[in-house]
């Protein structure tokens, strides 16, 4: 092994730092740009509405534009992949949910990016729990009696979701194998038609997100049963969750995240998530959440990383059971 004259490791250890220091003033320096937060869905759900808050108050916090562009597609994935694609400077991130960024992979054949190598995490932005809502009709004024009848008449409920591969599809069969139940699911080609046939009697149960059903609870039209969140939702406070129906330990909740191409500096990181948890601890953060019939959540990457990982170690046996493919 040649030795090293100290003359020439002082040379050495100088080009190795000066070929950091672009990297590190670039971290420094950033934004100096706009910034493009892909959304992988359509313009006007719920999810660009929450992603284009989160856009304007990272503007305002961070001194440059954050720049909301949507671009829906299989499930999420087609945005996803554009950000795997992207170059990790800092000015191209993902505005995520579970889908194209843990279970995606556990229902589509082949994917375009991997959802574990190609991101890394920011922070988890909220949580938005999904209902069980029954037609007044239904011979089941709560939860318990929901599971009494269709013990005594398996497969005689249907139980309608906004799709095949919808987070209401699979949490519908977590609910049924932790119930010990079975109802015929039904899926439709998202909320409006589901919600049609539930005002009209033609399905019995659905499982969906809050948002739409809460007013048509609060107006007798349908019959809230429980909640998937861990606690109550504060939009329907006397309504029970399925934890207090007594699967200890339930929870079945859409998620919105932030990530970036992997590569992104740890600095650039740290910003945005420093950024996003003062908006969410904010009442002007808190009211849009509660607006959208969501909840807080927040964090550090780390947290995120790791509630990730226990999302996909819960639903991957529940999908391979179903057979679940898209």
């Amino acid at each position: 092994m040649p030795i090293l004259t100290s003359g020439r490791f002082v040379l050495m250890l100088a080009a190795a730092l000066m070929a950091l220091m672009p990297s590190a003033a670039a971290a420094q320096s950033w934004p100096a740009r706009p910034v493009t937060v892909i959304v992988p869905f359509p313009a006007g759900g719920s999810t660009d509405v929450l992603a284009r808050a989160v856009a304007q108050e990272l503007s305002d916090r961070l001194g440059a534009q954050f720049v909301v562009d949507n671009r829906g597609g299989a499930g999420g994935n087609v945005g996803a992949a554009a950000v795997a694609k992207a170059a990790p400077d800092g000015y191209t991130v993902l505005f995520g949910t579970p889908g194209p960024l843990a279970l995606n992979k556990l229902m589509y054949k082949s994917l375009p990016f991997d959802s574990k190598r190609d991101f890394v995490p920011i922070g988890l932005i909220a949580k938005s729990p999904l209902i069980i809502v029954a037609n007044p009709s239904t011979p089941a004024k709560s939860l318990k009696e929901l599971i009494s009848y269709a013990k005594a008449n398996p497969g005689k409920l249907n139980v309608g979701h906004a799709g095949n591969g919808t987070l209401g599809h699979i949490a519908s069969e977590l609910v049924q194998k932790e119930l010990g139940i079975s109802m015929t699911n039904v899926p439709y080609r998202g909320t409006a038609p589901l919600t049609t046939d539930l005002l009209g009697g033609q399905v019995d149960v659905g499982m969906d997100f809050m948002s739409t059903y809460v007013p048509l609870v609060r107006d007798g039209k349908l019959r809230a049963l429980a909640v998937t969140s861990t606690t109550r939702a504060s939009e329907l406070p006397d309504v029970i969750t399925v934890q207090e129906a007594g699967v200890k330990g339930f929870e079945a909740t859409a998620w919105y995240a932030l990530v970036a191409p992997t590569g992104t500096p740890a600095p650039v990181i740290d910003k945005i998530n420093v950024a996003t948890n003062a908006f969410l601890q904010s009442a002007k953060g808190q009211g849009v959440l509660r607006q959208l019939g969501m909840q807080v959540a927040g964090g550090t990457p780390a947290y995120l990383k790791a509630y990730i990982v226990s999302e996909v170690a819960k639903w991957e046996p529940v999908i391979k059971a179903a057979n679940i493919s898209m």
